[in-house]
């Protein structure tokens, strides 16, 4: 007699969203995460009230820590979520693992990041100038403004995000919507699932729209990076009007959004007990992925010294300048927290070691942020101006600010755990035990 197949359960997935408490731990995080919110309105006072003058920037540094922690979360935005549509289209088993908490992790990422350019306009009351409407003046925004391009680049990025992290949920809401116990619930999850009742013609249709969005959000998150990067290249900068810069700031988008994927994917197997669902082999593939990343990262140092040390002499100055430089400790520090430390993923005990994966992942992000602000404010280092240049040092509100978002996007990522399944509840019926 052939016994029936089973399937892994889906208590340890589908238990916290329905359940009446949470846990300490869980209370924890949040107050945490509130005291980083109330961090993010302390940070965002000073520029709402007074004007970005509180901030550290400068003649010649008028960019700062605000355009390098936007470029920090767009690039874990567009990471995350190009992983989460390659997982859609390819059907890997880790699709299974961390497809969800991917794109929930990119679509926080990317609220973060549009926090810093509304703000840096100044007066962010009149951010909706932004928008091309139509106006009694005939006044138009300048296209080529990269305050325009933000604006159409996270626009682009919240939709289109969004909606592949909706479509996929659908068929799970519907499943909450069954097994909640309370009128409030079944109501909200209801109308969150609009209508699903799992017939095979909603099935079919289901998967061609998931895929649908997942192959179209491939190309728009290339070119919202990529736009990114068009920020430096659009001027006339030495060392930032380079051709090279969009595939060096696409290949640290990746990276990010990956270490960020395994930095989650340990912590919630850890605490919630996914290790079922989260299993070694996920975690090693994670692991294996972000070591390829960090060869990625590697070859565009290379390139950059190679083609930059051997161009102009202006370019070659200035990329010495970011060297040697008094701002030469970000740059090293960014090269070498973003590149060495995944070099430990060629053992597999290693990869397997939560303590180590959580480890390398916090240090690739800290050393990629150290990247992009070592291009904000050490490309800045030289000057033609006739003046002595000061200095450039963070003040409390752009400190401030960047603790604040992150504990903005803790407290999202704790509420998704708290009222969403964390992994896909249909496609773990789909796989046996």
């Amino acid at each position: 007699m052939i016994a029936p197949i089973q399937n892994p359960p889906i208590d340890h997935v589908i238990d916290p969203p329905l359940a009446e408490r949470f846990g300490r731990t869980w209370w924890i995080g949040i107050g945490v995460a509130l005291l980083g919110v109330l961090f993010l309105l302390y940070g965002l006072r000073g520029p709402a009230f007074v004007g970005i003058g509180v901030w550290g920037t400068n003649i010649p540094y008028v960019w700062g820590f605000d355009i390098a922690s936007y470029a920090w979360w767009i690039g874990i935005a567009n990471g995350a979520a190009l992983f989460a549509s390659i997982l859609v289209l390819t059907g890997s088993s880790l699709h299974t693992a961390v497809n969800r908490f991917a794109n929930g992790l990119a679509l926080g990422a990317a609220i973060c990041a549009a926090v810093f350019p509304v703000f840096h306009l100044g007066r962010p009351w009149l951010a909706y100038w932004m928008i091309p409407y139509p106006t009694a003046q005939g006044v138009w925004p300048q296209f080529r403004s990269p305050l325009t391009w933000d604006f159409w680049a996270i626009l682009t990025h919240l939709t289109a995000i969004a909606l592949l992290w909706y479509v996929g949920l659908i068929p799970d809401l519907a499943t909450l919507r069954d097994r909640a116990k309370t009128r409030t619930r079944q109501l909200f999850y209801g109308l969150a699932a609009l209508g699903w009742r799992g017939s095979a013609r909603q099935w079919a249709l289901h998967r061609r729209a998931h895929r649908i969005v997942a192959l179209t959000l491939i190309p728009l998150l290339f070119l919202a990076q990529a736009i990114v990067s068009f920020e430096f290249v659009g001027t006339l900068v030495p060392d930032w009007h380079e051709t090279r810069q969009p595939l060096h700031f696409i290949a640290t988008g990746i990276q990010l959004g990956i270490a960020m994927v395994l930095l989650v994917a340990l912590a919630l197997r850890r605490r919630l007990g996914l290790h079922r669902h989260i299993d070694d082999w996920d975690i090693d593939l994670l692991a294996k992925l972000l070591l390829a990343n960090a060869l990625v990262t590697a070859y565009a140092y290379l390139d950059g010294w190679f083609m930059e040390l051997m161009a102009e002499p202006p370019i070659r100055e200035a990329l010495l300048a970011r060297m040697a430089g008094p701002y030469g400790t970000l740059y090293w520090g960014g090269f070498m927290l973003s590149v060495l430390p995944p070099q430990i993923f060629w053992w597999r005990r290693v990869r397997l070691h939560w303590w180590a994966g959580a480890t390398v992942a916090a240090l690739v992000l800290i050393g990629i942020y150290l990247d992009y602000l070592s291009v904000v404010v050490g490309g800045l280092v030289r000057t033609n101006l006739m003046i002595a240049a000061p200095t450039y040092a963070p003040t409390v509100a752009e400190v401030s600010l960047l603790a604040g978002t992150l504990g903005l996007f803790l407290l999202m990522v704790l509420l998704s755990v708290r009222r969403l399944p964390i992994v896909s509840l249909y496609d773990t019926r789909a796989e046996p035990a």
